[in-house]
């Protein structure tokens, strides 16, 4: 076959159609135009609403695991939060109730105080605060130590009131500190007077359970005494102004077969709460010595 006669189309299957360019100015054109219209007309109005309605199931299904990441961490940040919020609210709240506790004692020392200054006006006698420190070492004793001694004035054999009455009455004196014997010390005595029926006696030092017990020795069976009596410092001693305060009858016991009846009682001071105390001042001769060996308490003598 002569060469002239060949077809140089080529086949059908090779054919492209229009070329590129007519292809991108037609499309460009159109995209124009449906610019154009939707700018002016909105006629794609409806076309976008009708395709977010069908598309929005996917959308959401898409967002959930991003929501749930989103809520996830929310819950763990407010979980921390809220542990924050609850541990500041709790050191918020122990300040409070430590402040609170604060100003009751202080409330209840202010209390105290004006009480102990009250009586000490009442007995009309010079004196000296002082505070407790501790009680003695001696486990045998009753004693407690303050924080005045010698270069504070006080001396040895001086009473010691609180503000409900009689606690005790300095046994050493030391420089700066001193030793005070409390009544229910085994080796302490006062006189006492019944403020009701007017009964002189002598109240000792008495251990009992409580360790705060005091007994009245040498009473007669017959005495007019009776439980709840008040017992008030008689004077006589010289040492302890009369009309304090020192101990209430709780227990009488008369035996038939003894001319002495067996009285406890128990000191009004506040033996082992006390804090805040004073010191009276009396004329030095009137004052005994103490020693070491063997403290010299006031009113150790027979009735």
């Amino acid at each position: 076959m002569p060469l002239g006669t060949l077809d140089r189309t080529p086949p059908p299957f090779f054919k492209q159609g229009p070329s590129a360019l007519s292809k991108l100015v037609v499309f460009s054109a159109i995209a124009l135009f449906l610019m154009v219209a939707d700018l002016r007309f909105k006629v794609t109005a409806p076309l976008r609403t009708a395709l977010a309605a069908v598309i929005y199931p996917g959308q959401w299904l898409v967002m959930q695991p991003i929501e749930m990441a989103i809520g996830v961490r929310g819950y763990f940040t407010s979980l921390e939060q809220s542990r924050t919020l609850e541990a500041e609210a709790l050191k918020r709240l122990s300040e409070q109730a430590s402040r609170s506790q604060q100003v009751e004692q202080l409330n209840l020392e202010n209390r105290r105080l004006r009480e102990l200054l009250g009586l000490r006006d009442r007995a009309q006698v010079a004196g000296i605060g002082a505070q407790v420190l501790y009680d003695a070492a001696d486990p045998y004793t009753r004693r407690v130590v303050i924080d005045r001694g010698q270069t504070h004035g006080v001396k040895a054999g001086a009473p010691v009131i609180d503000e409900a009455g009689v606690l005790g009455q300095v046994t050493r004196v030391y420089p700066l500190v001193s030793e005070v014997s409390l009544l229910v010390d085994p080796d302490q005595a006062i006189p006492v007077l019944n403020a009701r029926t007017g009964l002189r006696s002598i109240a000792f030092g008495q251990p009992s359970r409580s360790g705060d017990g005091m007994e009245l020795r040498y009473t007669v069976a017959n005495a007019d005494i009776a439980v709840g009596d008040l017992l008030t410092t008689s004077g006589v001693d010289g040492i302890y102004p009369p009309g304090l305060a020192v101990a209430r009858v709780t227990d009488i016991e008369r035996a038939a077969d003894s001319s002495f009846a067996r009285i406890r009682c128990e000191p009004v001071a506040r033996v082992q709460a006390a804090l805040h105390v004073i010191v009276l001042q009396v004329s030095g001769d009137a004052v005994p010595a103490a020693t070491d060996e063997a403290p010299a308490p006031a009113g150790k003598a027979s009735p």
